[in-house]
């Protein structure tokens, strides 16, 4: 297809954007390309092909595609994944980077060895970010680049604060960066899946614990705090837990496409008008605000009206390129985002909640591990319908929605990729003659849960053993931890880590992320990871909830990996850190630790006694709750999971 070339001149339908002294253009929000008439599926040359012949019509040597969406999310919707469609790749984060002779992808360590299966290295050069020797993508395109030269990427796919590092890092070496006026990948996928516009659930008081007004409310303080008129929102977990809202646009994530603008009067919500139907009318009422509803793709107007009026708008650190640009720089404060640290502080009700949707989903595990240990011989349990079996049962719990993410359900060689999912092509027969790593959660109206075990049904080797038991002993290290309030979670990274350290072993992910109320099973702050200067470690706080997920992964043969959820709550130690506040965290998860996999000789009795101690409080709550479901053979298999370690 042959393209005219492009002229940087602005026009209506187009966001003028001024980059150090260049000027781009910027697309209209969420105006699908016309689609191709033809829609088979091309092959990589042909995509290579096709959006390398754009790039010259750009007049950009190197195009950008990052693994977001406009609202920066981690988990996607099929058409926003431009990345998968140009690499093949389907974890959950990553970059590509094409020029005019070379394609290359960058991906952290939890996906190295899924990005290696599914990366075509005739086309694609894979970066294994964190290892020895690998270049940056700084690195790499100040080394593939002409003098001279633009790199170019979409504004709505970058956040504003990358945008302005990464150029600031090429316009020092005489490169540019630009935004351009449509994204390449959209023009060239000629059978890309249409948008997702789902219907909304309103989420009751009972559940939610706070008037979307109160939120409201809290967020005019910060405004009138930071001499604002309004903030624009465009995080979609942050707009359905303000507005206490749920939707499916994203698979396993109750979110919704949308933005919105909070004023000291006025709150503005961008989204499909169709679906705020009467009932989403009602409960607006019902939640104590008024809201103005837009079409999804006014956001840049109706920030042009704020901005027309001499207005001070508050943006996130997360928010795209195109909506910080919209906002000219005396009229912008940029922040990290209010409403992501409002909303990792879980209230009562929230908190309350996702204790009670744990112990459902323990016995869904529960139910799960038992099953599979009693059908195992037969033969026919697969990754696949071992994943499926598992969802069935946390299907039969109560205020049980969906699932919160693709089950990784790994078997011996396939356990060593970190966020592993099965297909046809990979499905492994789980067995008795390796680990089998289930990582898994659910979305339920009171909460969102997230568990990891690693069991192995036959007879586990003595590394194996060593190396569960290394990862237990950091994980309770961690559970057990009593801190100062604001702690860092690089912390918690260190105390998970040590164990595995003392022998030359680690893990290549972080140790804990936060976790939504019937939101995103990721949500940041808090994060337990090493960089010290990660914007999401803002230090912790009461009623924060966190995984506290350290493991090992011996490639080709197996992983080990444990995960619990467990909450922030207050500490009484005798000097209480000089009045600052001591803390300590109550595990949610009440799943049973296999004991077989456990090397005794390395456990401590301190440790053994906390083991003790987890496994009857385990027994206590998910015990009865198997008894009501009419399932006295799980209840059996847990009375055995959870019996007391006895040291000789």
């Amino acid at each position: 297809m042959k393209h005219t070339k492009r002229y940087l001149v602005g026009i209506s339908a187009l966001l003028v954007l001024v980059v150090g002294g260049g000027v781009a253009l910027g697309r209209a929000l969420n105006k699908d390309d016309d689609l191709m008439e033809d829609t088979t599926p091309k092959t990589m040359d042909a995509i290579l092909t096709e959006i390398r012949s754009l790039m010259q019509d750009y007049s950009i040597e190197a195009y950008i595609i990052p693994s977001v969406d406009a609202h920066n999310s981690e988990y996607i919707s099929l058409h926003d994944r431009r990345y998968q469609y140009v690499t093949n790749f389907t974890g959950s984060a990553g970059t590509a980077i094409i020029t005019l002779s070379k394609a290359a992808f960058w991906t952290d360590s939890r996906y190295h060895l899924q990005a290696e299966n599914q990366i075509d290295p005739t086309y694609w050069t894979l970066m294994k970010e964190g290892l020895i020797g690998v270049p940056s993508r700084d690195e790499w395109l100040l080394t593939n680049l002409s003098p001279g030269a633009q790199v170019g990427t979409d504004p709505f796919l970058i956040a504003s604060t990358e945008f302005e590092r990464l150029g600031g890092v090429l316009g020092r070496q005489g490169y540019r960066m630009i935004t351009l006026e449509r994204n390449l990948v959209d023009i060239v996928w000629n059978n890309r899946p249409p948008q997702t516009s789902e219907d909304l659930l309103p989420l009751a008081l009972a559940y939610s614990g706070q008037r979307s007004s109160d939120k409201i409310q809290a967020l005019r303080v910060v405004l009138q705090e930071n001499s604002a008129n309004a903030i624009v929102v465009s995080a979609l977990d942050e707009i359905a837990w303000l507005l206490n809202l749920r939707g499916s646009d994203i698979s396993y994530n109750p979110v919704f496409f949308a933005y919105m603008i909070v004023s000291h009067g006025n709150i503005h919500l961008f989204t499909n008008p169709d679906r705020i139907n009467e009932t989403i009318r009602a409960h607006f009422r019902t939640e104590g605000i008024v809201v103005d509803v837009r079409d999804y793709r006014d956001i840049l107007a109706g920030i042009e009206e704020y901005v027309k009026g001499g207005n001070r708008l508050i943006v996130s650190t997360a928010c795209s390129q195109a909506l910080y640009a919209a906002i000219p720089a005396d009229q912008r404060t940029q922040l990290y985002s209010v409403l992501a640290k409002m909303k990792a502080v879980k209230n009562e009700v929230e908190a309350i909640g996702m204790r009670r949707a744990h112990i459902r989903d323990g016995a869904a595990v529960v139910r799960y591990l038992h099953w599979l240990e009693k059908v195992v011989d037969e033969g026919n349990v697969t990754e696949l319908s071992g994943a499926a079996q598992l969802r069935e049962f946390r299907s039969q719990q109560d205020m049980f929605v969906d699932l919160s993410f693709t089950a990784i359900s790994a078997f011996g060689p396939n356990g060593a990729i970190v966020h592993y999912s099965p297909t046809e092509e990979t499905d492994r027969l789980i067995t008795r003659d390796g680990i089998y790593l289930i990582d898994s959660g659910g979305q339920y109206l009171d909460g969102t849960t997230d568990v990891t075990r690693s069991i192995h049904l036959g007879e586990p080797t003595v590394f194996q053993r060593e190396c569960f038991t290394r990862v237990l002993k950091g994980f309770l290290s961690l559970a057990s931890a009593v801190f100062p309030v604001k702690a860092s979670g690089t912390v918690f990274d260190v105390l998970a880590r040590k164990a595995l350290w003392d022998v030359g072993l680690d893990y290549g992910h972080g140790t804990g992320h936060g976790i939504g109320s019937f939101l995103g099973v990721h949500e940041y702050p808090p994060s337990f990871v090493s960089n010290s200067a990660s914007p999401s470690n803002q230090g912790m706080v009461e009623n924060m909830f966190s995984s506290n997920e350290p493991g090992y992964y011996e490639p080709g043969q197996f992983g080990v990996r444990i995960e619990d959820i467990v909450q922030v709550v207050k500490a009484s130690v005798p000097y209480d850190f000089n009045g600052r506040g001591a803390l300590t965290f109550y595990t949610n998860t009440v799943v049973p630790i296999q004991q077989k996999l456990i090397e005794l000789s390395l456990m401590s009795a301190a440790e053994i006694t906390q083991l003790n101690a987890y496994h009857r409080r385990v027994l206590d709550e998910v015990g009865p709750l198997l008894q009501q479901q009419d399932d006295p053979d799980a209840f059996r298999w847990l009375t055995d999971a959870t019996k007391e370690i006895v040291m000789s």
